[in-house]
């Protein structure tokens, strides 16, 4: 992930939206996320965090690529 988002690509957005926009249950994405392999949560208040939406769709973008390229050796 970019350590850096552009200013204009940030967008927040909670819980219910991620797991819309990827069709994932509250456990995978914090599962996925611990283990590196899905955007992280940013603290936006003393007890709120957020996802950056430009980060949640590169993530879906990548497995959408993973998943339709050619399997090696077909």
């Amino acid at each position: 992930m970019d350590d850096k988002p552009d200013a204009a690509a940030i967008e927040f957005i909670r819980l219910p939206e991620v797991k819309r926009l990827t069709g994932l249950s509250t456990a995978t994405i914090y599962r996925l996320a611990k283990d590196g392999k899905f955007p992280g949560q940013i603290k936006i208040g003393e007890q709120a965090v957020a996802w950056i939406k430009s980060e949640v769709l590169a993530w879906s973008i990548e497995k959408i690529k993973a998943t339709r390229r050619p399997h090696e050796g077909s």
